[in-house]
């Protein structure tokens, strides 16, 4: 894992839970109440906007209040470490908020930093769905500098896919069944004053 996200800036690791830690999380995401999924923006701060054009998921913030979602921020937080030791990235903390593509939601193509703008260094997905195929939709492409096409990633149960934040372009295909993910990014610290900046 630690060799290839260093020698090509991004991993797809399929079979990352357990099948019986995945569906845990697969029906906590569907129980969730509505109420507690919102409409995503772009941008962050004053800059934040909502543009269905642009992208059309809802999403819920994870917080370690809840016991599922805390399981979840802990394992990421034995991945921080895992990575800093082996590639010396700096990783400060994670962020992470569960998605939700309603059929004919998409995201389209975007960087998830720009360099030298924001604090988010390494992006993760991690697909809930089982039994997913590809006439469903919802597939991640990532791109290449020359935009070619690197990858297209079914979003398969259990597959977690990581890569470099201010790198690469990519975007969610339109998804013709209910969708679930879950999104984060390891960051650097660049605060000022004990403020994380940009805030979660």
């Amino acid at each position: 894992m630690c060799g290839a996200l260093a020698e090509q800036g991004y991993v797809i690791i399929p079979d990352f839970l357990a099948e019986a830690e995945a569906n845990l999380l697969y029906q906590y995401a569907q129980e969730l109440p509505d109420h507690h999924w919102h409409l995503a923006g772009i941008g962050r701060e004053k800059q934040h906007t909502v543009n269905t054009g642009i992208r059309s998921d809802q999403i819920h913030w994870l917080s370690e209040e809840q016991p599922i979602e805390a399981r979840w921020l802990e394992l990421m937080e034995h991945l921080r470490t895992m990575l800093n030791r082996s590639l010396f990235m700096g990783l400060f903390d994670y962020e992470c908020h569960l998605a939700r593509y309603q059929p004919g939601s998409r995201y389209k193509r975007h960087l998830d930093a720009f360099k030298g703008r924001s604090n988010r260094v390494l992006s993760t997905v991690f697909y809930l769905n089982p039994n997913w195929r590809e006439e469903d939709g919802g597939e991640l492409i990532i791109y290449g500098e020359n935009n070619q096409v690197l990858e297209r990633v079914l979003p398969t149960q259990s597959t977690l896919v990581m890569f470099l934040s201010d790198t690469f372009v990519h975007e969610v295909t339109l998804a013709h069944r209910l969708r679930f993910s879950m999104t984060g990014w390891f960051r650097h610290n660049a605060s000022l004053g004990q403020r994380i900046d940009p805030p979660a």
